[in-house]
């Protein structure tokens, strides 16, 4: 490995800030957002009943001088719409007081809703949002989680979500604000926070999740976070993302169950398209849900143990059988009688609610 993760920008920057943040998804408008429409609906309110009582000023007495100047008519509004009522000011006409009856009365209930349902979200709402996240938070189980939401991470997220996987059901844990928010608008819950941190990890209930996804963008740091979560979750499902081919090794060691590595993947599609012009194209296939085909990994049915792999329930062709921990190919002899706890691969053919629409 290159460097030591210690020396991860990331990792120092958030070790100067707190060690982790809460759980968190996006919400519709942006605090800020939110807040400055309701000001400016009130202030429009109150700028209405200003154009107003100045247009029937003459309806209005000043008991201190008898005269109704522009800032004794903002000050009467302000003291009407927040219902002080000191007297000085009063409406003498019947029109005016009807004006106060119908017009002002009711932008009067209007600005205190705006400003109670103000303080209700920012103060009563948010705060039971923040409970109600940290009690998810408590309660994660059977849960993806993606360490790194580059572009690898985002692309696995982007094609869970496509197979099916509820977006509630996906934790991102990155240290980056800008890629979060990216990841927020998917409606997955996301961390800002340092992933190859014991506290972190514990914090969204890694040893109950039901995968792991590493893709830091560094190999060492991937594999930091892959011994991170090993060590917190022995049994937990880990697949990361490695660029150097003599880091796969590590990787496996460090205890990944699937480790990826895209360079040789791209090598591989490049040197399938010279020996066909469609093979190319027929694995990316198999790789995205939004393809004709796809590839499933499942465990044998009760009802196909002694079967053949070429009797499948599910009218899929299998491949594959892994028994015991051993690769066995549809043509081999242990491939005619499947056993209980064989787990299967199979290419199975997309349906058009899946992909959208078949290519």
């Amino acid at each position: 490995m290159a460097k030591p993760a210690s020396r991860n920008p990331f990792r120092r920057k958030a070790l100067l800030a707190d060690q982790f943040r809460p759980l968190r998804r996006q919400v519709r408008i942006p605090v800020w957002g939110d807040l400055g429409i309701r000001t400016s609906l009130a202030f429009a309110l109150i700028a209405l009943v200003i154009a107003i009582h100045w247009w029937d000023r003459a309806g209005l007495k000043d008991n201190h001088d008898g005269v109704i100047s522009f800032l004794d008519v903002v000050y009467f509004t302000m003291i009407s719409i927040t219902t002080t009522g000191f007297g000085d000011i009063a409406p003498i006409s019947d029109r005016a007081r009807l004006i106060e009856a119908v017009i002002v009365t009711p932008v009067r209930i209007a600005v205190l809703f705006i400003f109670v349902g103000a303080a209700y979200d920012f103060v009563i709402k948010r705060s039971w949002e923040k409970f109600r996240m940290a009690r998810i938070q408590e309660q994660l189980t059977d849960h993806v989680v993606v360490l790194g939401f580059g572009v690898s991470g985002s692309q696995s997220v982007g094609e869970l979500i496509a197979r099916g996987v509820d977006p509630r059901c996906i934790v991102v844990i990155d240290p980056s604000e800008e890629r979060l928010t990216e990841a927020e608008k998917l409606g997955v819950n996301v961390m800002a926070a340092d992933a190859t941190r014991d506290e972190t990890l514990k914090s969204v209930r890694i040893a109950e999740a039901q995968s792991v996804l590493v893709s830091a963008g560094r190999d060492d740091t991937s594999i930091l976070m892959v011994l991170t979560v090993r060590h917190l979750a022995p049994k937990v499902p880990i697949s990361v993302v490695v660029r150097a081919e003599d880091n796969e090794l590590l990787a496996r060691q460090a205890g990944a169950n699937n480790v990826i590595n895209p360079v040789r993947f791209t090598g591989l599609l490049l040197a399938g398209s010279v020996k066909g012009a469609h093979i190319a194209d027929y694995l990316a296939d198999l790789a995205s849900v939004g393809g004709r085909v796809q590839l499933v990994e499942r465990e044998v049915t009760e009802a196909e143990c002694g079967k053949s792999i070429r009797e499948l329930e599910s009218g899929g062709t299998g491949l594959r059988v892994y028994r015991n921990g051993r690769a066995i190919g549809f043509w081999e002899d242990d491939c005619q009688m499947l056993q209980p706890s064989d787990v299967v691969v199979e290419i199975v053919p997309t349906a058009p609610n899946e992909s959208g629409s078949a290519r």
